[in-house]
């Protein structure tokens, strides 16, 4: 059974109780608040052959192969190396299923997760399908970046938005997820998973706190010349990118803010505080927005996954955060 989590059980009534289902369903919204938790839950209630209530009965043949992964009426689509693209040929073994009949005698279900990962041809391939499924068809698309989506997908669905939970409910889901961790640290947590609470717990896994303890502790030696753009380049090497990126992004942009505003309560977390309102005083507010840009734009190649040096990007990162207080 696919895990229900408290946030979502208002959106869980208006999507599982429709009158009719709609032939394709796109749930978007940020990564770690559990959407593709939502789309098996539904998945599962939509192939039951004895549903109670919203809910999958859980003991029917029907959800037997289901929980055992060989329901003959259920496919599931998804890269076939993470972080890569779902190909065109994947799409087109998809859109056999779609034509051929039910063999259960009730609905075929379709899960395709994360939806933008498609190249322009997969998802070129798959309009027809979107457009009149063959029968007794539901696709559900889950959806991180509805952004990088053809309009043409979006349009044959109906498009359903999975909003963030509240700080609370997500900070006492967090104290049951993580009781080991004390309050300080799951809020932390939260603030670094950008209020995601299933990216939390991930992030814990990784053990992302220690990463950013040492990227902080790295930052600060940078400023005060004691290392070198190469020598933290080479030791980050087994700290993602894409952490990295969005640590500098957020970084550049308290420093925008409190240039802007002054104000003292929106330095972000604790551990850079003092490092964010020392560069906002010394740097000119024009490089500031520079190497912003320039973040966001390197940030962009790593989520479309381009084929990049990493050490080289890191020291260019480097270099430039450290020319933000010597070229006033």
């Amino acid at each position: 059974m696919a895990e229900a989590y408290p946030w979502q059980e208002q959106l869980w009534q208006q999507l599982a109780g429709r009158a009719q289902h709609a032939h394709a369903y796109l749930l978007h919204g940020p990564i770690g608040i559990g959407k593709r938790a939502l789309a098996e839950r539904l998945m599962g209630s939509l192939l039951c052959q004895r549903p109670e209530g919203l809910e999958a009965c859980g003991q029917c043949k029907s959800c037997l192969l289901l929980a055992a992964g060989s329901h003959p009426d259920n496919y599931v689509l998804e890269p076939e190396e993470a972080d890569k693209a779902i190909k065109v040929d994947q799409v087109r073994d998809l859109v056999s299923f779609v034509v051929q009949t039910a063999q259960m005698g009730g609905r075929k279900v379709v899960l395709i997760e994360p939806v933008e990962s498609m190249n322009i041809n997969a998802a070129n391939a798959l309009l027809k399908s979107l457009e009149e499924p063959s029968g007794n068809t539901v696709l559900l698309l889950v959806s991180h970046q509805p952004s990088r989506l053809l309009p043409t997908v979006k349009s044959r669905c109906v498009q359903q938005a999975c909003p963030l939970p509240s700080e609370e409910m997500s900070l006492t889901w967090l104290a049951k997820a993580l009781p080991e961790s004390s309050e300080e640290e799951r809020s932390e947590l939260l603030t670094l998973a950008a209020g995601s609470p299933l990216a939390a717990v991930s992030l814990q896994t990784q053990g992302v706190r220690e990463q950013r303890a040492q990227v902080v502790d790295g930052v600060k030696k940078l400023l005060k010349q004691q290392q070198s753009p190469t020598q933290l380049a080479e030791g980050w090497k087994d700290i993602p990118l894409l952490l990295l990126f969005d640590w500098f992004c957020d970084w550049s942009h308290l420093i925008l803010r409190y240039q802007l505003t002054g104000d003292e309560q929106g330095l972000g977390l604790e551990d850079m505080r003092k490092v964010v309102q020392y560069l906002a005083q010394k740097s000119a507010q024009g490089k500031v927005l520079e190497i912003q840009d320039w973040i966001l734009a390197q940030r962009q190649k790593v989520m479309s996954k381009a084929n990049l040096n990493r050490v080289l990007l890191l020291e260019a990162l480097l270099v430039q955060w450290s020319g933000l207080i010597s070229q006033r």
